[in-house]
């Protein structure tokens, strides 16, 4: 009964440490910081989740980098300069499929209407 007891205690204590930050998490905030993206009325993790939503967005079918700054733009109350940097961002951090598509050399996402 009493290792039952300790082993309960071991369960609690380590279900209440705490979350370690992600490092592409920190990488992408920081990636916003160094790039001047003003992420106004926005706490960090809710900047991650729209950051990590943008894959799903692209992956929809018609949808182009430009759908997906826009929704950016209009999430976050940003103009569409920084929400372009948002977008871009975020597809080179939370999107690594992308990235190797296009070390590759092929373009898995239609970027041409935003100029890139």
């Amino acid at each position: 009964m009493a290792a039952l007891v300790a082993g309960i205690a071991a369960t609690t204590v380590l279900a209440a440490a705490p979350a370690h930050a992600d490092p592409v998490d920190d990488a992408f905030l920081n990636a916003l910081d160094n790039a001047g993206v003003a992420m106004t009325a926005t706490n960090p993790a809710d900047a991650v989740a729209m950051g990590q939503s943008v894959c799903p967005m692209l992956s929809e079918p018609g949808q182009t980098a430009a759908d997906a700054a826009a929704k950016v733009a209009d999430g976050a109350g940003m103009s569409l300069g920084p929400a372009t940097m948002f977008t871009g961002l975020a597809i080179s951090m939370f999107c690594p499929g992308a990235i190797a598509s296009i070390g590759n050399g092929q373009n898995p996402i239609p970027f041409g209407l935003l100029g890139f």
